[in-house]
């Protein structure tokens, strides 16, 4: 029997779910390589063979993006399977000609065949685009939750930068499982509020495995999206954060205008930065592709620790990576406390960044004047501490969702930016659980939702 010979392109996350879920047990397919982007030192790995099946004894390779069109004329590849996100309908339709002129068909696999059932009520929190605010809002769904009397596990999409076998099922209750887990920066601004805050939370990179062990010490399963893909496992409750800040993205990015869709709760946020048009604008495409969904407005006010040490100093901004990098987002919460509070400029960092972060602004050249933490490896970390303290500046001003200067020596006076979801007007979220019957014990599968 010929074997369908398939590519899965990926950024270490979605690939390797759909290959877990669909690919792994069916000899019908035989998956030759995955392909990483996006994050960096992915690819030049394997998939390994402990997490791949018995028709993968050697595990995969992961190659470069770049490499793609050289693998599919090599291994006369039959089939090539998209599956990362948070990029614009031109990006994958590009990708598409690549694989098509190559000689293979390309795919996108349906959100329903790629979804886990739980024996537990399941929240799903995703988003349209990175840095939209889906993190403070599965807090805020995460907390309403348990004020009801409800043990909640959380399941964070996946982040497996380091060794992928040893991360296949990983669990956080207390702060010392990040050290244990050898976690990045990247990872601990998505684990730790969730800590702080009494919630447990699961990733790595077999959601099967995972989801089991999950749902058997929790009442309720929420999913914490990431970089605006959809749910893993089949939601009964799906809430999906819109940007009118970038309005316009959400009916032209993959998979963005599917989870619009797909959504039950639309929360339009940051309606406190965006002006009132856009907001409008961002309703009506809400509704032109999605009639049903409740809408919620909410606000994402910041909290200053040590405003006094920005007025009227040169200040240098660091917000979340992912947000400014693949999220194009052109400012954060540090950014509005730093006009907010009156600095008398922002100190553009690019003349003295040095390696890897040098390399994340030739990546992406339109971050402009704003540091991104990036922190996927030692080295990386290295790099930005480097570059923090070269930067002339009176003060650094934190926007990302952990403080930095925990795990990053900076010699220079510090301001901490935080931000929270704060819905306005009705309805709101804990009107919306209880009525979908989150306001009492559950029992499996028999709650209202």
């Amino acid at each position: 029997m010929h074997r369908v010979k398939t590519l899965i392109m990926g950024a270490a996350g979605r690939d390797f779910h759909n290959f877990n879920v669909v690919y792994r047990d069916d000899a019908r397919f035989e998956v030759v390589a995955f392909s990483a982007t996006q994050i960096p030192n992915i690819d030049g790995r394997r998939y390994p063979a402990a997490l791949a099946g018995k028709h993968y004894p050697k595990g995969i390779p992961i190659i470069a993006e770049h490499e793609v069109e050289e693998a599919i004329r090599k291994h006369r590849i039959d089939e090539v399977v998209f599956a990362y996100s948070d990029v614009s309908y031109p990006y994958v339709m590009s990708r598409s000609s690549i694989a098509n002129a190559a000689g293979a068909h390309f795919k996108l696999l349906g959100a329903e065949p790629t979804m886990l059932k739980s024996t537990k009520p399941v929240i799903s929190v995703c988003a349209v685009r990175t840095g939209s605010g889906k993190s403070q809002t599965t807090r805020k769904v995460a907390r309403l939750l348990r004020e009801m009397g409800l043990k909640v596990a959380a399941v964070r999409h996946p982040m497996p930068y380091g060794d992928i076998a040893k991360q296949k099922v990983q669990r956080y209750a207390k702060l010392s499982d990040l050290e244990k887990h050898h976690c990045t920066i990247e990872e601990i601004e998505e684990y730790e509020p969730h800590i702080v805050s009494g919630t447990v939370i699961y990733a790595g990179v077999d959601y099967g495995a995972i989801l089991e062990q999950a749902q058997g010490e929790a009442d309720v399963i929420l999913w914490d999206g990431g970089n605006n893909d959809l749910p893993f496992y089949k939601p009964d409750l799906h809430l999906v954060v819109a940007d009118p800040l970038r309005v316009g993205n959400e009916l032209n990015y993959y998979p963005a205008e599917a989870n619009l869709r797909m959504a039950d709760v639309v929360i339009i946020n940051k309606v406190d930065s965006a002006d009132a048009a856009s907001v409008n604008q961002l309703r009506q495409n809400i509704r032109s592709v999605n009639q049903r969904a409740a809408v919620v407005e909410a606000a994402s006010p910041i909290y200053v620790d040590h405003a006094e040490r920005i007025a009227g100093k040169r200040a240098l901004v660091v917000e979340d990576g992912p947000t400014l990098t693949h999220g194009d987002m052109k400012f954060g919460a540090g950014t509005v406390a730093a006009h907010k509070y009156n600095a008398r400029e922002l100190v553009d960092p690019r003349p003295y960044t040095v390696g890897t972060i040098t390399d994340t602004f030739k990546k992406y050249p339109n971050i402009g004047v704003l540091l991104p933490a990036m922190g996927y490896g030692e080295q990386q970390v290295r790099d930005l501490q480097t570059t923090i303290n070269k930067v002339p500046c009176d003060v650094v001003v934190i926007g990302t969702p952990i403080d930095l200067s925990r795990i990053v020596d900076i010699k220079k006076p510090t301001v901490r930016v935080r931000y929270e979801l704060q819905e306005i007007g009705e309805p709101d979220l804990r009107q919306i659980l209880v009525e979908r019957g989150f306001g009492r014990q559950p029992k499996g599968r028999k709650l209202a939702v």
